[in-house]
């Protein structure tokens, strides 16, 4: 079993010694450190630390604030590092998931990533919902204006030109002509 650490610090003008100290005194003969803002999605040191670990090694970390931008990233990092048979342990929250205490703990923290998801989840229902009722239009812009369609419309009517030759024209797919052309029968004529 190894002992691997991991330090992190937001700015240069921050220091990892207190945590390099910190790691060895716990066991860790190897470290691993970054220095940038915990919200920095690649951190070269973290994803080291985590390439060098093996089931039965422990990644061992001051604090938890120094191995994920927010609860939910750590919650996964933890919960992954223990699908793959690894320890972890948080110095200054006394947390070591390798004892039986930490068993019901990561329990616990997989409790909180499912809730974590669950908010986050509807809080984007709730803003979509509120979105809508504002009348944003929610997706990709379309590819086509209802003057394009209502061209479209004429020409294809009065026979000068078929579907795919006016998609042609517009420089757009047949069937996205063909959507736009269905979604403006569907309204009475009409795109808005």
């Amino acid at each position: 079993m190894k002992l691997i650490g991991y330090a992190r610090v937001s700015t240069r003008d921050q220091t990892a010694a207190p945590q390099r100290e910190a790691l060895r005194a716990a066991g860790c003969a190897t470290i691993f450190e970054d220095t940038m803002s915990g919200a920095s999605r690649h951190r070269s040191g973290l994803d080291q630390a985590l390439g060098q670990l093996a089931p039965g090694d422990v990644l061992v970390v001051w604090k938890l604030d120094r191995l994920g931008r927010s609860m939910q990233h750590v919650v996964n990092i933890v919960l992954d590092l223990d699908r793959r048979g690894i320890g972890f342990r948080s110095l200054t929250e006394a947390i070591d998931l390798t004892s039986s205490t930490g068993k019901l703990l990561l329990s616990v923290f997989g409790w909180l990533g499912e809730v974590e998801r669950d908010l986050t989840m509807e809080r984007t229902r709730v803003g979509l919902a509120a979105a809508k009722r504002r009348g944003v239009q929610l997706g990709r812009r379309r590819k086509l204006t209802v003057a394009d369609v209502d061209h479209a419309r004429r020409t294809i009517d009065a026979g000068e030109e078929s579907v795919a030759g006016m998609a042609r024209i517009l420089k757009v797919g047949r069937n996205t002509l063909g959507r736009a052309l269905k979604r403006q029968e569907g309204r009475g004529g009409s795109l808005s």
